[in-house]
């Protein structure tokens, strides 16, 4: 009797779901319409559950067991244990790995009969193989010492329902799908719109006020769709579903939706959602070479040690990344929760400052060799701007030259400028991407500047001109520039020929020989007559060259 009982509380509980079932893809009776279908058989319930004859698993299972051994996900940031599925997963799993029949169930003498093709599930019809790397991570304990271990995770006691873990406290399918409703789709607990599923459990750092949580951008029709299959047609309804798989990713490791992983950004940042079109930006001549890296970005890597390489998400952290302009040196929302390298070399983690990212590559990591080899020469970044340098570019402090009469508002002595003010898309004056993505002119630059010999032009150097006014430059006679017109206009030689954009560091340089950004192109000065190859800075105004150019040997030549 007690027996009875049992089998009654339980039908009486599943009833009200198991009505629903039968309009959806889990009804696999014939009858059903469903693409996969028995030939015959038209109990609904059979394929997974018997009141007689079922294994002795509740509720009243009817399947058999897969004997596969399954590869589980890993990542590098990954604090729990996955280990072979278990529970309610290896139950799903009797149909969604691919390896036992749909009809193979307990209670029937014979395996209830598929048309041909349809006895296995295949990957076009549900199954995610024996291969779960590329699938959300389940069969493990979820409890408060892994919380503890990620803090962006909550704790178990504050998992809202529906949402659940099983009876042992593991994660399983069943903590996201109900197998018997799929009023949400995909047997979803919850509406998954504005990633409500994933925060369930997920609690991202500054999700909440992110552009990705918020922005109400929509797809303007322009293949490729970014959000196949989904109802939802924002940024902020897709939600994590713009960036991440839970089943199949393409790039199994932190579940990214496309591969490589510039191209999950593209889904966006095509021009066809997001206003800036930064796949075109990442196509120019001259850009951060991101498509030569898969796969060596982990939020987890030390910036110290780490290989050389770009990627999106080395200057971008997509769950923080926000609208929220900033004033130099200070970085935007576009870096924020992003990690890099200070003045000093020692790793910062979040940024404070743009130049900080900078530095994590263009600094004490570089591997690049010098665009222009000079007499000054320093490879790395973070010591040319160093604030103990002998004369730089305001990028990490304020200049050391109390009097630069060429600029112009609204720039003084002392205001301080971003790398991206001379490094970033020649569109970015038009309006187009203010970041160091991609430009058809060298190294970068937002603006033309020539390195060699040019007839000068406003569009020659329009880099320098940004902030240096063109008419005080060239002006005969004009105090601290009285070689300028000479040299620039009259021996039609660039900028770069005496000065190094950047800055000349402690290490490299001399304060009586490099002040001012002097630093000489070692492709067009060579050493005077009498050998030598410096400038000495004499001081209001004056100076001396000893040098050979252009064809005249400096030995010295006084100003």
């Amino acid at each position: 009797m007690r027996y009875i009982l049992s089998i009654i509380s339980i039908l009486s509980l599943t009833a009200p779901a198991l009505a629903g079932v039968a309009d959806t893809k889990h009804n696999l009776g014939a009858t059903s319409g469903n693409p996969v279908s028995a030939v015959s058989e038209e109990r609904i319930c059979i394929f997974c559950h018997a009141p007689h004859r079922s294994t002795t698993r509740t509720p009243l299972w009817n399947r058999e067991d897969s004997r596969a051994t399954y590869v589980v996900y890993d990542s590098s940031t990954l604090d729990a244990l996955p280990g072979q599925p278990t529970g309610a997963t290896r139950m799903c799993l009797s149909c969604h790995d691919g390896t036992v029949a749909l009809g193979e169930v307990h209670s029937e003498p014979a395996e209830i009969e598929f048309p041909s093709g349809q006895r296995f599930l295949d990957t076009s019809t549900g199954s995610l193989t024996t291969d779960l790397a590329d699938d959300h991570p389940v069969s493990f304990v979820y409890d408060d010492a892994l919380a503890q271990q990620d803090p962006e995770l909550k704790p178990p006691g504050t998992i809202s329902p529906p949402v659940a873990l099983d009876e042992q406290g593991e994660m399983q399918c069943t903590s996201c799908h109900d197998v018997h409703d799929d009023t949400y789709g995909k047997f979803l607990l919850l509406q998954p719109t504005g990633g409500a599923l994933c925060m369930s459990c997920h609690d991202k750092q500054d999700w909440s006020i992110g552009i990705h949580a918020n922005s109400t951008a929509t797809w303007d029709g322009t293949p490729p769709d970014p959000w196949p299959g989904s109802p939802d047609n924002t940024v902020a309804d897709n939600a994590c579903r713009s960036c991440h798989m839970p089943h199949t990713a393409d790039q199994p490791e932190r579940l990214i939706r496309r591969s490589p992983e510039e191209q999950t950004c593209y889904g966006c940042h095509n021009g066809h959602v997001a206003s800036s079109d930064l796949e075109t930006e990442f196509n120019k001549t001259y850009r951060h070479p991101v498509e030569q890296s898969f796969g060596d970005h982990t939020p987890d890597e030390d910036v110290l040690t780490a290989p050389r390489h770009v990627e999106c998400v080395d200057c971008h952290e997509p769950h923080q990344a926000r609208h929220e302009p900033a004033s130099a040196p200070n970085a935007s929302g576009a870096l924020a929760g992003v990690r890099g390298i200070d003045e000093t070399g020692q790793p910062v983690d979040p940024v404070q400052f743009q130049y900080q990212v900078c530095f994590s590559c263009h600094g004490d990591s570089t591997s690049a060799t010098q665009t222009v080899p000079r007499s000054a020469g320093e490879i790395n970044t973070r010591l040319e701007f160093g604030s103990d340098g002998i004369s730089f570019h305001p990028v990490v402090t304020t200049g050391k030259n109390p009097n630069v009469p060429s600029l112009l508002p609204p720039y003084t002595e002392s205001s301080l400028i971003y790398c991206t003010d001379c490094h970033a898309s020649d569109q970015a004056d038009a309006g187009g991407s203010q970041g160091p993505h991609g430009s058809i002119y060298p190294n970068l630059l937002r603006r033309r500047y020539e390195l060699d010999f040019q007839a000068e032009s406003a569009d020659v150097y329009a880099l320098c001109y940004e902030c240096h006014s063109r008419s005080n430059l060239l002006m005969k006679g004009m105090s601290g520039f009285r070689e300028h017109r000479k040299h620039i206009q009259g021996e039609d030689a660039s900028c770069s020929i005496c000065h190094d954009p950047h800055g000349i560091s402690a290490q490299a340089g001399d304060p009586t020989g490099n002040s001012h950004l002097i630093s000489f192109d070692l492709r067009y000065v060579t050493a005077s007559g009498s050998g030598q190859l410096r400038f000495e800075d004499r001081g209001n105004n004056r100076g001396a060259c000893w040098l050979t150019c252009h064809g005249e040997d400096h030995d010295p030549e006084t100003y």
